[in-house]
């Protein structure tokens, strides 16, 4: 999939574009599939579970601070959508179900998923452990 960042003559495409990239990344490197592992006997309906958690991590990203932002904030967002092949986000209402319907099980499938996204993310892997590592723990996003 390739995406393309620029000017249109609609009113708007999508206010997320860094985070459209972010997805095209993330899809790009696989990162999010570990989250299939996370298994559910339950009904699924228009969505599986994998992609019901990515698209709460996904609202987490987009500052939604509550899954009942979701609506107001992601559903709207049919192209960011397309970023993540699909045609529409869930409903918080679903994305809610889902969290409340998992078990011990998923939770522990759901936690080892999360180790191995953060492992695979996490910068600290490749570095040069000969030399030093700078953390940056302040908030402003400015260098220490």
């Amino acid at each position: 999939m390739r995406l393309q960042f620029g000017l249109t003559d609609e009113l708007t495409d999508t206010q997320y574009a860094p985070l459209a990239a972010l997805v095209a990344y993330y899809e790009a490197e696989k990162a999010l599939v570990p989250l299939q592992s996370v298994t559910s006997a339950g009904k699924t309906g228009d969505f599986t579970l994998s992609e019901k958690l990515s698209q709460v991590i996904l609202s987490i990203l987009a500052g939604c601070q509550y899954i009942s932002m979701v609506n107001t904030k992601l559903r709207p967002e049919r192209k960011l959508a397309q970023v993540e092949r699909i045609d529409r986000f869930a409903d918080q209402s679903t994305l809610s179900r889902a969290l409340n319907e998992l078990t011990r099980l998923n939770l522990s499938q759901l936690q080892t998923a999360g180790r191995k996204i953060s492992d695979y993310c996490r910068r600290s892997r490749q570095h040069d452990w000969r030399g030093f590592l700078q953390l940056d723990f302040d908030l402003s996003a400015l260098p220490c």
